[in-house]
């Protein structure tokens, strides 16, 4: 029995996929694009249309995000709001429709009107006595029992998302630097965790949008940057993420100028492991050309800790010292290579 040939029953070769750069926004739609993909906070400036105005939704995801102190205020406001308007209601069918309010010792048919309005409104039955008097004002005390139990309701849900929702509040530092790094340059910037909870396993990827000339025309390209380091296993203090600028990296042989022309964005997404809840959660930012700085360098965040820990001021997050002029905004020796050959 002659034994087959190696290539007699091999399948045949798969063809490679195709290597996507575009970071999903869409190759032909990115050239289109004018201004940046993300804002700072990593929020995306894209639109949907044609799925209506998602004012429910957008509410939602507010009311998800917003700081502790404005939710606390918006929610007061929004319940003072419906009380008031019952309030305006009973008073506006007479005095008459609420009795027993003697005892109160509350001139002010208003404030009557809201304290009956609000123990109507909180089912608690703290109504001091009062009682609706006649069909109307009992269909309306009907109403407003139904809308308190409702708003209750979703501000208990509210308050409950807010909660158990895993998230991550990582701190970017409000500017990028090129500044010196193992005798050439570097792109940096800073990050640190600004939650209690204890993130580990932390990775971040970084991609640079920026236009350049591809056989005479001029076309936006996306490129992965390699870093120093792509992950940290604890992630107590602060990371400053480092892309080293040598003659392989596409920032190669760049300055101030040639970045506002390519008008460069560097986007950012991190992802990492949350104790708390035991999950991934990812966060995103994103820094605009004009967002970089030039011939500066990160100041030192550490701080002296009593005890002799570890520790860091955070308010040190952004702080840089200033280089010569011509330090980082002139290209290195080690980029030569690159620069000859454009």
């Amino acid at each position: 029995m002659t034994a087959p040939t190696p290539d007699q029953d091999a399948a045949p070769a798969a063809t490679p996929a195709p290597e996507f750069s575009d970071l999903g926004f869409g190759r032909v739609v990115a050239q289109q694009v004018r201004g940046r993909f993300l804002s700072h906070d990593g929020t995306p400036t894209s639109r949907k249309y044609g799925l209506g105005a998602q004012r429910t939704d957008r509410l939602y995801r507010t009311a998800l995000n917003v700081g502790w102190p404005r939710f606390l205020v918006w929610t007061l406001g929004a319940l003072l709001l419906l009380n008031g308007c019952f309030a305006l209601a009973y008073v506006a069918l007479g005095p008459a429709a609420i009795d027993g309010a003697a005892a109160l010792g509350i001139a002010d048919p208003f404030l009557r009107a809201f304290s009956y309005s609000v123990g109507v409104f909180t089912t608690t039955g703290a109504l001091g006595g009062m009682h609706a008097v006649g069909p109307t004002a009992n269909w309306l005390v009907i109403l407003e029992t139904f809308v308190g139990i409702l708003s209750l309701v979703t501000v208990t849900g509210l308050l409950i998302a807010r909660l158990t929702r895993p998230r991550m509040q990582i701190r970017f530092s409000e500017s990028a630097v090129v500044a010196p790094y193992e005798g050439g340059r570097g792109l940096m910037f800073r990050m640190v965790n600004a939650q209690s909870g204890e993130l580990s396993d932390v990775q971040v990827r970084v991609s640079v949008a920026m236009f350049e000339e591809v056989d005479g025309r001029r076309e936006r390209d996306f490129h992965q940057l390699a870093l120093e380091r792509s992950s940290v296993e604890f992630f107590t203090l602060h990371w400053t993420v480092v892309h080293p600028i040598t003659a392989d990296s596409p920032l190669a042989g760049m300055t101030p100028e040639s970045l506002h022309a390519a008008e460069a964005e560097f986007l950012i997404l991190v992802n990492a492991h949350e104790e708390t809840f035991s999950t991934r959660v990812t966060a995103r930012a994103s820094y605009l050309w004009d967002e970089v700085r030039w011939d500066v360098k990160f100041a030192s965040v550490f701080a002296s800790a009593p005890d002799g820990v570890l520790a860091i001021d955070v308010e040190r997050l952004d702080r840089t010292e200033r280089l010569a002029d011509g330090t980082t905004s002139v290209p290195a020796n080690n980029e030569r290579k690159a620069v000859d050959s454009r």
